[in-house]
């Protein structure tokens, strides 16, 4: 414990770091200042059948994305999601479209030209949602509630939402570029997190006043749930370790001899080298089934749509999600993992791997590993992310607690909270400091 206090206070001795976590927590404020701000024509305090709407299902799973925003009629409504469904689009696009493929081989040029796209497209998703969000408003809110109506309510409330979407996207982007860890998922993260007490009190007192399991029920709850966040942790952390070899050379009189053999290295492939986008790809294109047929007429195949991508913990739901989920871990795996790019860099730098030709095989041989690892990851990455499903239907847990034990929202927060200490971690291994997560290997190897 000293060793982590030590280390904590050796961040602040880092006057770069400083200003980056002081920024990067400066800017999470103002997001979360922005999701309390009710548009404008809207009154605040007649909101409330807007939150019921949001106390189960796939409507509280959106408004823990917005951080509350969606249930307070905030001017961050839409938060964060119009652009992650953006990128989702893009990426997709990029294996089918020629001029996206040749951006994506452009180096930095070409991802500068990639995310402007991605905010273009931001801007027209939240263009169609945006008068869908009002839409619920006028379905749900009582008349009262409106103090502005029309065409100019229309009007000024998407325009609103769209530019609080877009600055969301700049706050994240600016996270990102000045601050530190990754903005969007932090944006996320902040939202998830900033529901969790809540649903834990609803919990406790779920099984405290009804005679519900008592205080024992609440123990048992919370060592499962330690136990799925060192699961998640696990996941996050789990590499294959791949051998490489470097050629040593030594002098030896007025010459010079290369011995093979010399330094032993490797390369870390990661289980789970996608973190946590595939969670994120999913639970977004999970949102669009309910979407879809709530907007469609009252007929029964419509209602039955909604009924089942509308319940979290239902078997239709999680089946769809699970799949989702193991599809988008090969496919960003596969686009973020450059295993021929690898190759070639070990080539360059005089490494091999063991019984391995460099070149052309050493890629092969590196897709082959990704391919076989990245299986398992993804199984286990679906398993954790229905496991709410579980500890709902096994434990009876309060569905809005029951979302924290694994699924989207405890995996983000791992998965963001892990690659933000390591962020963290590097800066003082860096300035020959203890990192936050120390270990004797990687001091000695910085020292």
């Amino acid at each position: 414990m000293k060793k982590f206090i030590d280390s904590f206070i050796n961040v602040w001795k880092i006057e770069e770091l400083k200003n980056r976590i002081l920024l990067t927590l400066g800017l999470l404020l103002v997001y979360r200042f922005g999701a309390q701000v009710t548009l404008p024509g809207i009154d605040a305090t007649k909101l409330t059948n807007l939150t019921n709407q949001t106390d189960e299902g796939i409507g509280w799973l959106i408004n823990v994305f917005t951080g509350g925003a969606f249930s307070q009629a905030s001017v961050f409504a839409l938060g964060i999601m119009p652009y992650i469904s953006a990128s989702i689009v893009v990426q997709l696009m990029g294996i089918a479209v020629p001029y996206l493929q040749k951006l994506q081989k452009d180096g930095e040029s070409g991802r500068k030209k990639i995310n402007q796209i991605t905010r273009w497209l931001t801007i027209l998703i939240t263009l169609v949602q945006g008068p869908g969000y009002i839409y619920n408003l006028y379905r749900t809110l009582p008349g009262e509630a409106f103090m502005l109506t029309g065409p100019t309510f229309i009007f000024s409330s998407v325009l609103i939402l769209v530019t609080g979407t877009i600055f969301a996207m700049w706050l994240g982007e600016k996270i990102t570029d000045k601050g530190i860890g990754n903005g969007i998922s932090l944006l996320i993260m902040v939202g998830i997190i900033a529901r969790m007490p809540q649903a834990f009190i609803q919990e406790f007192s779920s099984r405290t006043s009804q005679a519900n399991g008592g205080i024992m029920m609440i123990v048992i709850e919370l060592i499962l749930w330690f136990l799925v966040i060192i699961a998640c942790i696990l996941l996050v952390m789990a590499v294959r370790k791949i051998p490489v070899q470097y050629a040593r050379r030594t002098v030896s009189g007025d010459f010079e001899e290369d011995m093979m053999g010399g330094n032993r290295q490797f390369i870390p492939l990661k289980l789970n080298a996608s973190g946590v986008m595939p969670i994120i790809f999913a639970q977004a294109i999970m949102f669009i089934p309910a979407a879809v047929s709530g907007l469609a007429k009252e007929s029964d195949t419509a209602l039955s749509i909604a009924g089942m991508f509308n319940d979290p913990f239902g078997l239709v739901y999680n089946f769809v999600f699970a799949l989702l989920i193991v599809i988008f871990t090969y496919f960003y795996t596969a686009i973020t993992v450059p295993t021929n790019k690898m190759a070639d860099d070990l080539k360059r730098s005089g490494g091999f791997i063991p019984g391995v030709k460099p070149g052309v095989e050493t890629g092969d041989y590196l897709d082959k590993i990704m391919s076989l690892i990245t299986f398992p990851g993804s199984l286990f990455l679906a398993l954790v992310a229905v496991f709410p499903a579980v500890a709902v239907s096994l434990l009876g847990v309060q569905g809005a607690w029951g979302y924290f034990y694994g699924g989207t929202s405890l995996l983000i927060m791992v998965g963001v909270a892990i690659d933000t200490i390591q962020q963290i971690n590097s800066y003082l291994l860096n300035k020959h400091y203890d990192g936050l997560m120390k270990s004797g290997k990687n001091r000695k190897a910085v020292a």
